[in-house]
């Protein structure tokens, strides 16, 4: 993974992590359902742009340099994915 992913993949995670310690204090503290599923939906989208920021990368970058390789098996893991995406 390059430098720049990591970094974003990074503070997206951080982002998602308070988010979710957030929705525990606000569950502990017996807040309105709505208000908690809000930021559930908050800590979701940011894990979702970290995987995308993360794909992104593998593709532009593992990917890629598998194929020139010869490696098949490139192949194979994005099939994985997208399978385990669509589950």
């Amino acid at each position: 993974m390059d430098q720049d992913t990591r970094a974003d993949v990074l503070k997206r995670l951080a982002y998602a992590e308070g988010h979710l310690a957030g929705v525990r204090r606000m569950i502990e503290q017996d807040t309105y359902c709505v208000d908690v599923l809000k930021q559930t939906y908050a800590v979701r989208r940011a894990i979702e742009k970290a995987e995308s920021k993360m794909l992104e990368g593998h593709l532009h970058h593992c990917v890629v340099d598998g194929i020139e390789r010869g490696d098949a098996a490139v192949l194979d893991e994005l099939v994985e994915l997208y399978q385990l995406a669509n589950k």
